[in-house]
């Protein structure tokens, strides 16, 4: 009874003190976004109010609520994916592709955010198609994670068999997975996106893994510049890219989630050895209780250490 209340107790300590680091976290991350983002904004009104007045002076016909009226309309129809091109306008957003994409960002959660039904059938619609699309799409992303770690590990049996390396077989072959979904899902396609986006290659990178990660802000989104003609390939292959990279970044954000976990319980045993040692010396009978929290400890690490070594697996997101 006391051993399970010391638990509960430290378990909420340990609850705290990671809430505590989270809030700690996420304030940091404001501080740091507000010097860095305020001031260009603060410079874009600035430069946006000059160029209101200025159009105001220069052409004394208008008037101020009939430019705001315009404004605000030119502002509605590019949220409906409509630009002004000349005398014409823009479409392309609602078409089969564009319509595919929008499907791949909702039950992949992204959720870009530059484009949403505009009607009420389709909000429904929506709805729907998301609420039967989530669960299928993390089913197939458990069932790639599961092909990949597969490959991985009898590669690394193969090598084992043959250069008898053994655990360096296996270190091997997650650093060349590693490697390979970098080139892949974050090196490479930013490559492909300053040719057919024009954008820079730190905004090509940007967009590629605030997309595998599903943060999905919508400041950088592929195939809706309207000046830009798209092969009609395009995004099919970055569909594919988005389904198969965010099984591989869930991965490796699952493997640093392993790291964290076993640092935890390294520092719980180190806690537990600490309580025996000094049970020991006082000469209590809590040592067998020590005892016996040592020895879950160390069935705790063999515990971990298992899906390393076999080559089967039953967690539906094992890391790397």
């Amino acid at each position: 009874m006391v051993a399970a209340r010391q638990q509960r107790r430290r378990r909420r300590w340990g609850v705290l003190v990671l809430l505590a680091a989270y809030v700690g976290y996420l304030a940091l991350g404001a501080v740091v976004l507000q010097a860095l983002e305020r001031p260009a904004e603060v410079q874009a009104a600035h430069n946006l109010l000059q160029q209101h007045w200025e159009l105001l002076g220069n052409h004394t016909c208008l008037q101020g609520p009939a430019l705001q009226r315009l404004i605000e309309g030119i502002i509605q129809a590019y949220k409906s994916g409509i630009t002004l091109q000349g005398n014409t306008t823009s479409l392309g957003r609602w078409d089969y592709s564009g319509s595919f994409f929008f499907s791949i960002s909702a039950i992949t959660t992204i959720g870009y955010g530059n484009l949403s039904p505009s009607t009420a059938f389709g909000r429904i619609f929506s709805i729907v198609f998301a609420l039967f699309g989530i669960p299928l799409n993390l089913v197939l992303l458990n069932e790639i994670g599961h092909l990949m770690l597969l490959g991985v590990q009898r590669c690394a049996s193969r090598l084992e068999e043959v250069f008898h390396w053994q655990n360096k077989a296996s270190f091997l072959m997650k650093t060349c997975a590693l490697v390979t979904g970098l080139l892949l899902f974050l090196l490479l396609p930013p490559l492909l996106f300053s040719d057919k986006e024009g954008w820079s290659y730190e905004e090509g990178f940007y967009y590629s893994f605030i997309t595998l990660s599903t943060i999905g802000f919508g400041d950088y989104v592929i195939g809706m510049n309207p000046d830009r003609t798209y092969p009609s390939w395009y995004k099919n292959v970055i569909s594919l890219w988005i389904l198969f990279g965010m099984a591989w970044l869930a991965l490796v954000i699952k493997f640093c989630i392993n790291i964290l976990e076993s640092s935890s319980y390294f520092c719980q045993c180190n806690k537990k050895s600490t309580e025996m040692a000094e049970d020991l010396t006082d000469g209590n009978k809590n040592s067998m209780t020590g005892l016996q929290n040592v020895e879950i400890c160390c069935d705790k690490d063999t515990k971990m250490k298992a899906p390393v070594e076999s080559h089967s697996y039953t967690a539906p997101t094992e890391a790397l």
